[in-house]
């Protein structure tokens, strides 16, 4: 099983709302990061948004061997250059038993800032996602442990933005942000955002790397089946996720244009 490069191809293997799951696939090399990248949008990415590279001293040494890895020289910053996805590093030390942010090199994030999760462990990165302690974190921490150089494992993701930009930093309430989108204009106006996650171990250092691919496409645009998991996934999302993701504010109009579509 693969996962593919758009939101269309990604949609069928994410999840449809209830319980949080990593719902974790296996790639091949070949299917880890997007061929024939589009390196100049990256490059005006990171120009635009310098703060998305965030670096701890502890990211030097994992962050050569992954630009290695990739055919460039340098460290993690112009790993992230060469290739679609944003990069982040995460390293357990000898004297804890979890996970920290150790570097970031981010040009399309989904609402979050690098240096506010620079250093974190793996489960205060995660503390906003609603249900993520209880439902999840026990099973990741035990799957980072268990990764072993070698393997490569993917998971994807959604969300509804109120813009079609890559880069999506929420600056205004979801009230605000989706107050012009209705039933008959939702297919225009929403704009479905997911993320192509990857995971796998760097042989030499040890590292862990995850790799976000960020794909975005108006709600109109997809298939009628993507359109229709959409609908019932937005009224099924966990207590308290749906409101990070300000699922209120458009429910509502994403339901009723999903409906139109299946009529």
């Amino acid at each position: 099983m693969s996962l593919g490069f758009s939101v269309d191809t990604l949609l069928p293997k994410a999840r449809g709302g209830g319980q949080l799951r990593m719902g974790l696939v296996k790639l091949t090399e070949d299917q880890w990061l997007q061929p024939e990248p589009d390196l100049a949008s990256r490059k005006q990415g990171f120009a635009d948004w310098p703060e998305g590279i965030a670096l701890t001293r502890y990211a030097e040494v994992p962050g050569r061997e992954l630009a290695a890895m990739l055919g460039t020289d340098g460290g993690l910053p112009e790993a992230a250059l060469a290739a679609h996805e944003d990069m982040c590093l995460l390293q357990r030390f000898a004297d804890e038993d979890y996970y920290r942010l150790i570097g970031a090199a981010v040009a399309w994030p989904s609402d979050w800032h690098p240096k506010d999760k620079l250093g974190l462990p793996l489960r205060a990165l995660h503390a906003p996602i609603a249900g993520y302690e209880e439902q999840l974190a026990s099973g990741v921490d035990r799957f980072m442990e268990t990764l072993r150089p070698g393997p490569i494992y993917a998971r994807c993701n959604w969300f509804i933005a109120a813009t079609g930009e890559r880069r999506w930093i929420a600056d205004r309430p979801p009230q605000e942000a989706f107050a012009h989108v209705t039933p008959e204009n939702a297919g225009e106006t929403l704009f479905v955002r997911s993320e192509r996650q990857t995971l796998r171990r760097l042989p030499e250092t040890g590292a862990i790397l995850f790799t976000i691919g960020i794909y975005v496409e108006p709600l109109g645009a997809l298939s009628a089946d993507n359109i229709a998991m959409l609908g019932r996934a937005v009224q099924t999302l966990v207590s308290g996720e749906g409101d990070r993701r300000g699922a209120p504010a458009y429910a509502d109009s994403l339901v009723t244009f999903a409906k139109g579509i299946a009529a």
